[in-house]
């Protein structure tokens, strides 16, 4: 869908750089953004955030919290409680469904929807449901794009607002690990499987040093780092107060060591002494096809007239892959495409109208063979971006993400990439994508202006 602004902040934004208004144009390069967000993109931002109208974001953020109280209801409402007949409805293998049926608490209100925008309405492509989410530490540059004269004197001439994803994540960890620390800081552990976070070291640091700002330490390293000792958890000798989780169940279950370290971190939780945050119990959830399942009891009438609504109204028509599919997604191949219902990152993707038919029966056999999804191709609007340096206007294609914490909606943030070159939106999958803030703004004329709150205020930091 081609770049027509999509409201009148961004019309009145893309107008101003287009008559060479400097101050907007440079307002992300002027932005004092936190060194290690710096560092870790590497220079790659958008030259300019997105903006929505308040109503759009925030009402689909209602939506996405409905969905999630919605997802995690099925195993006690279609599957009497048991969680391994649930885990393997959704194509988790043997073992991981064995482990974790014993998990029946629900697990916090804590996840990453991903959403394009197709021009009408945003559509939901993905929901991370727990705690190893990327991009929290990316609300920042709404943040520091404030600070900016030439932008603030925009921001509040159209009354721009966001929410910052760091003051609510500080506020989650803060309220979870009060049982165990009263009301100081808590001691963070940001804990990942063994040899699984050397990869992205230079995000967990950026996410270290925003709640930093916030007055929370926080510690990383892996499983064989966490230790026990006076009845604490301790990581790199340090005691903790929580355990914030960034493994999953496939990075222990064949690792004796860290199975033992989880088994014991899942004690430890149970007594007291630490909080694990967040419950295994998320890892049932955190998967492609608990989508694909929900859109198919929604289509055999299971659910509620409401929540038949509500799912139709965010998702795709998107189906587990079976044999039963093959006719039909032959057929629509061109408005298809295939998702692994476990990896992430746009892992595995393929897009049925980028193979040919030979190639896409093959990867549909694969797919069934794999506990894949199959997914409506959702068409993101262009998104007009004006080059500060060349001052050409090119349209992108953009992901929204929408964090989730236990008050709700906590924020976004933008990946982007240029329009038409590639399927997949991601930071780690192509060099071409960028990044950005979003801000927010009254529909009507006459909306109040809302007062500043905690949410929006940035904490202190050098280049």
């Amino acid at each position: 869908m081609s770049g027509v602004p999509a409201d009148p902040v961004t019309e009145d934004y893309l107008r101003r750089c287009a008559g060479g208004d400097r101050g907007l144009l440079d307002a992300m390069a002027a932005a004092r953004l936190p060194a290690a967000l710096t560092a870790s993109m590497r220079g790659r931002f958008l030259p300019r955030p997105m903006f929505v109208p308040d109503t759009e974001i925030l009402g689909f953020a209602e939506r996405i919290n409905a969905l999630f109280d919605l997802i995690v209801s099925v195993p006690d409402r279609f599957f009497d409680g048991d969680r391994e007949r649930y885990a393997a409805a959704v194509g988790l293998d043997g073992r991981r469904a064995a482990y974790l049926a014993r998990f029946t608490d629900r697990p916090q209100r804590y996840g990453r929807a991903d959403l394009y925008h197709d021009g009408s309405a945003f559509r939901l492509l993905e929901f991370n449901v727990g705690s190893a989410l990327g991009g929290m530490d990316r609300a920042q540059i709404s943040a520091a794009l404030l600070q900016v004269p030439a932008f603030k004197e925009f921001a509040a001439e159209h009354r721009l607002d966001f929410v910052d994803t760091g003051a609510r994540v500080d506020r989650a960890l803060r309220a979870a690990a009060r049982p165990v620390c009263g009301d100081r800081a808590p001691v963070v552990a940001f804990v990942d499987g063994n040899g699984a976070m050397a990869p992205y070291l230079h995000l967990a640091t950026s996410f270290q040093e925003m709640l930093a700002g916030f007055g929370v330490e926080v510690l990383l390293g892996e499983l064989a780092d966490v230790g026990f000792a006076a009845g604490r958890v301790t990581l790199h000798g340090r005691a903790v107060d929580l355990v914030l989780r960034y493994f999953g169940v496939g990075d222990f279950l064949d690792d004796p060591a860290g199975r033992r370290t989880v088994d014991a971190l899942v004690d430890a939780d149970a007594d007291g002494t630490v909080v694990l945050y967040t419950s295994l119990a998320g890892e049932l959830y955190n998967n492609k096809t608990s989508l694909a399942l929900l859109a198919e009891l929604a289509g055999r009438g299971e659910l509620t007239p409401a929540e038949t609504g509500l799912v139709d109204s965010v998702l795709p028509w998107t189906r587990t892959v079976t044999s039963d599919l093959f006719g039909e997604c032959a057929a629509r191949r061109g408005e298809l495409m295939l998702k692994p219902g476990a990896d992430f990152g746009g892992t595995g993707i393929v897009a049925g109208w980028l193979v040919d038919d030979d190639q896409w029966r093959r990867a549909l056999r694969l797919a069934a063979d794999h506990g894949s999804i199959v997914q409506r191709r959702v068409v993101p609007r262009g998104e007009p971006v004006i080059d500060p340096s060349t001052g050409q206007r090119r349209d992108w294609h953009a992901v929204w993400d929408c964090f989730l914490t236990p008050e709700g909606y906590a924020g976004s943030h933008i990946r982007a990439l240029p329009a038409g070159e590639g399927a997949v939106i991601g930071m780690g999958v192509t060099a071409a994508a960028r990044t950005t803030g979003i801000f927010y703004h009254p529909v009507a004329a006459d909306h109040p202006r809302r007062p500043a709150t905690p949410d929006r205020t940035m904490p202190s930091f050098g280049r």
